[in-house]
């Protein structure tokens, strides 16, 4: 008896494709970081996964490998307040300034003596100024060194329920502080409250003192009104444009590069095309 060709026969060309398709999925693991984003990007291009997830998903895996010196608040920009100052003296700056936490110091800035929180100021429209001491509601402050990683630093966050830490030089003096906010916006991109203007549809938004988040497609013509620049509008139309021509190839969250004493940190970039980016202006700039 003659066999049955069935039995024998070679999966025509699309079966066998199909069949290679499918072992490789389950058998082609990404082997490095690199591999691994690779796989998510092309999700994301695939319309598997939103862009915004995959910026998640990039700024999760950044923290593991990330200081705190990269992201701190350098102390000459820290908000504080003095341990001998006078509601009158403090209150303004505190309302001002839109924060929750405030380091309390004596004399120097060295000298931390604790956190005020703004809500344990509360007890102030009650009482009234006249049994008021700073001392006796400042919360004792957590001191971190500039090399600890972000990953350590967000789960001891999460683990002894506190949300600022004050960062410390190899010298032990304060050189700036960090929140958990902080680290969570480079995980998931700025955290807007409800005290930020609302200015989502703009493409130059101010974050800091000389901070800002511009959107890659902002015209260089907009750019250059803003911030009083001179970049050349002849080669690109936008300001993701010149950056791209800096950098001299697609780059990476947050690859660095500066221009004309202009810092840019890509935020978010897919295979494609810059989308958003972080800009510090020099102190000479008084941006409109």
């Amino acid at each position: 008896m003659s066999e049955d060709p069935s039995s024998s026969q070679s999966p025509r060309p699309q079966e066998k494709s199909w069949l290679e398709k499918l072992l490789h999925a389950f058998s082609a693991e990404p082997k490095t970081r690199e591999e691994l984003l690779e796989i998510i990007k092309e999700a994301a291009d695939n319309k598997v996964l939103d862009p915004e997830v995959v910026s998640i998903i990039e700024g999760a895996l950044d923290v593991s490998d990330q200081q705190v010196r990269e992201i701190m608040i350098p102390r000459s920009q820290m908000v504080v307040v003095k341990i001998d100052e006078t509601p009158e003296e403090f209150l303004q700056k505190v309302i001002d300034s839109g924060h929750s936490r405030f380091p309390v110091i004596d004399e120097s800035i060295d000298d931390v003596k604790g956190i005020l929180l703004a809500k344990d100021l509360l007890p102030l429209i009650l009482r009234g100024k006249e049994e008021f001491r700073l001392e006796n509601i400042i919360r004792p402050a957590t001191i971190i060194p500039e090399s600890k990683r972000l990953n350590i630093l967000l789960r001891e966050f999460r683990e002894n329920r506190y949300h600022m830490a004050l960062v410390i030089d190899e010298y032990g003096g304060i050189s700036g502080l960090v929140t958990i906010e902080d680290i969570l916006e480079e995980i998931v991109g700025e955290i807007e409250d409800e005290t930020d203007d609302d200015t989502d549809d703009a493409f130059i938004r101010k974050v800091g003192e000389n901070d800002f988040i511009v959107k890659a497609l902002t015209p260089i013509e907009e750019f250059n009104e803003h911030f009083s620049s001179g970049f050349s509008e002849d080669d690109y139309d936008t300001i993701g444009g010149i950056l791209m021509n800096a950098f001299g190839h697609l780059p990476q969250r947050n690859e660095i590069t500066e221009l004309d004493g202009y810092q840019f940190r890509v935020l978010y970039s897919d295979n494609r095309q810059i989308h958003l980016l972080r800009l510090t202006v020099p102190d000479t700039v008084t941006s409109d």
